[in-house]
């Protein structure tokens, strides 16, 4: 589920499964967000701020 706008995405994910710092993208508010997830509980990442290279 989109942490933002709650609709599901196209990702699966099993009881097991541990992510960190994942990119996850939702096809209908078309959103990025950097997300961890263990045990079914998913918390957003803070974004990095972006950089200008000099």
């Amino acid at each position: 589920m989109c942490p933002s706008c709650h609709s599901k995405t196209r990702v699966w994910i099993r009881e097991d499964t541990v992510l960190k710092n994942f990119l996850l993208f939702c096809p209908k508010c078309k959103r990025e967000e950097l997300i961890n997830l263990q045990q079914f509980h998913i918390t957003r990442s803070k974004k990095p701020d972006a950089k200008t290279q000099s």
